[in-house]
């Protein structure tokens, strides 16, 4: 005899509310989706890419950084959470700081963990700029590299000896991968 069980799916909208009975989690496709802890050398390129950039962004007085697995809806009903994003401040004019952000971030920062495929990485970035985000930063602490991802053009690969800049959502910004690392 056999016993399907139908799982039931839930929106975004609702992950939002029950979110905090889970950790680390994801809203993909109708299911929740529990995330591993992040490791030590994870956690610390999060920590020096959020200061790096917070003390730009507050220099300039240009938006807000976040990390911590900030929730992002997306178009798609997906509730993805960047590692660290920032947030233009024009487009906060009537967001509820303490809810989940109704849009994708203009930029998503993803740090590849040690079991992340290159595929999996490529489609996250690909679904971050589907969603609205204008630039995604993949940083892969395995080869001490940051690709690039910006809608219609291709992905640049910045070594340690390269820098990483802004381009038009954070003007004048710039900083050198090896720091990220550092």
């Amino acid at each position: 005899m056999s016993t399907d069980v139908q799982e039931r799916l839930i929106s975004a909208d609702e992950f939002e509310r029950i979110a905090h009975r889970y950790g680390r989690s994801e809203l993909i496709d109708g299911r929740v989706v529990e995330l591993p802890p992040a490791g030590l050398e994870h956690g610390a390129i999060e920590s020096s890419i959020s200061a790096i950039l917070r003390a730009f962004i507050r220099k300039h007085r240009l938006g807000y950084v976040g990390t911590g697995e900030v929730g992002c809806k997306l178009p798609s009903g997906r509730v993805r959470a960047p590692d660290v994003l920032f947030v233009r401040q024009d487009r906060l004019k009537d967001v509820q700081l303490r809810r989940f952000l109704p849009f994708a971030p203009d930029l998503a920062v993803e740090v590849v963990s040690p079991d992340d495929s290159a595929r999996e990485v490529r489609e996250k970035a690909s679904e971050w700029i589907a969603a609205g985000s204008e630039q995604v930063w993949a940083v892969d602490p395995g080869t001490c590299t940051v690709t690039v991802y910006e809608r219609g053009v291709p992905p640049r690969v910045c070594g340690e000896g390269a820098t990483v800049d802004g381009s038009s959502i954070l003007p004048g910004f710039s900083c050198p991968v090896a720091e990220i690392f550092a």
